[in-house]
């Protein structure tokens, strides 16, 4: 491709993403839906297919996952994930094992083998963090009393994910059964180890990455998060963790001085790796996905109505705010889409679209469902303050 190519093509695509996150925030929306369409309009099959250049956009793809799970990892200090875990560990299981059994049932039934289902059970188990945030904050609802139990819950996830991303790889990449339980060992044990090492010695990899100059605290904490996700992906623990327990790892200052810096190149190839995806996704596909994905939908609504009222329930708050909790914990998006990418094209070729409309459904409900649980919500209210003048 020339040059001149080149940089028309990749300069519309990106202001076309502007003008689309513009739109999605006029009216409501996480941007994540309008860019996985994006994708698939200039993909192959789709309505204006662009020769747009496939190794930025994976690349870039890439490096969107690991400032996802890095700057993810920034907002959590190690302290508070042990103490989230301590907590509310019991529903945190209960969550992963309600809402991913649908995702591994279906794809069991339909015959996709049983990596499939363990790729599956993850895209169907873990909330989007970034969504719910978003939400949460437009809703003006950060200081309501449900909004800690549903913190604790994406805590929990980002926390499982370390764990099922590493072993989710490894069974990729194994030829047999022992190379796979190999690769989980190896998988495991760095994970350990870099685990401990986030949690005792964060204070020392937060000194090596601090700096005066923003300029420096920038490429530091950048190409850092980029070693350390290479290594990872070497041992396939899977870049995605290896940036997410870095971002644990710093604090302090650091923490606080790197967050904005980084904030802007995130979200810049955050959009290119959901794009990324719908280009990689072929469109004639979804109208064979949208049943299951739509199954899934069904089953993903209620089990996440079923854990967000158990963990408000377990921290004390009334009826109205437990429908509020599993309200706001209905969107899926991010690890959604980086499981269906790592493992779309290896199990099943159905995965990823079914992957993509189940995602991109639940992506547009997620902002409407805290106002449609609204009513819900303040009936239940009224109920149980009736209920408690009677008594």
């Amino acid at each position: 491709m020339h040059t001149a190519q080149l940089l028309l093509e990749l300069g519309a695509v990106i202001f076309g993403l502007g003008v689309v996150g513009r739109l999605a925030g006029r009216i409501g929306l996480s941007p994540i839906p309008l860019y996985l369409l994006a994708g698939l309009a200039f993909g192959a099959g789709g309505l204006l297919p662009l020769d747009a250049p496939e190794g930025f956009f994976q690349a870039g793809s890439e490096i969107g996952v690991v400032l996802l799970l890095l700057l993810l990892g920034l907002e959590y200090s190690a302290s508070e994930l042990v103490g989230q875990l301590r907590q509310q560990a019991p529903v945190g299981v209960l969550d992963l094992l309600l809402n991913g059994a649908p995702g591994a049932l279906l794809a069991l039934l339909l015959g996709w083998g049983p990596l499939a289902a363990l790729a599956m059970f993850g895209i169907t188990a873990v909330s989007s963090s970034g969504i719910i945030a978003k939400v949460l904050t437009d809703l003006e609802r950060l200081a309501n009393r449900e909004t800690p139990s549903v913190l604790s819950i994406l805590v929990l996830e980002d926390l499982a994910m370390a764990v099922y991303l590493p072993v989710l790889t490894a069974l990729l990449a194994a030829s047999g059964t022992a190379s796979a339980l190999r690769s989980v060992a190896i998988a495991l044990a760095v994970l350990a180890v870099v685990l401990v090492i986030a949690l005792r010695y964060g204070r020392q990899v937060t000194r090596v990455v601090a700096a005066d100059s923003s300029e420096i605290l920038l490429l530091r904490v950048f190409g850092l998060a980029l070693l350390v996700a290479g290594a990872a992906e070497q041992v396939h623990v899977s870049a995605a963790v290896g940036a997410f327990l870095l971002g644990i790892a710093l604090s302090g200052e650091v923490a606080e001085l790197a967050r904005p810096l980084l904030e802007p190149l995130r979200d810049l190839f955050a959009a290119v790796f959901f794009v990324f995806f719908g280009l990689t996704t072929d469109p004639s596909q979804l109208p064979a996905a949208v049943v299951p994905a739509l199954v899934l939908v069904v089953a993903g609504i209620a089990t996440k109505a079923v854990t967000g009222w158990v963990a408000a329930r377990r921290a004390g708050v009334g009826p109205g705010g437990r429908i509020r909790a599993g309200a706001a914990l209905i969107p899926r998006g991010e690890f959604s889409i980086v499981i269906a990418g790592l493992a779309g094209s290896t199990v099943d070729p159905r995965l990823a679209p079914t992957a993509a409309a189940y995602v991109l459904i639940l992506a547009v409900l997620g902002p409407v469902a805290p106002r449609l649980a609204d009513p819900l919500a303040r009936r239940a209210t009224a109920r149980a303050r009736a209920r408690t003048a009677v008594a």
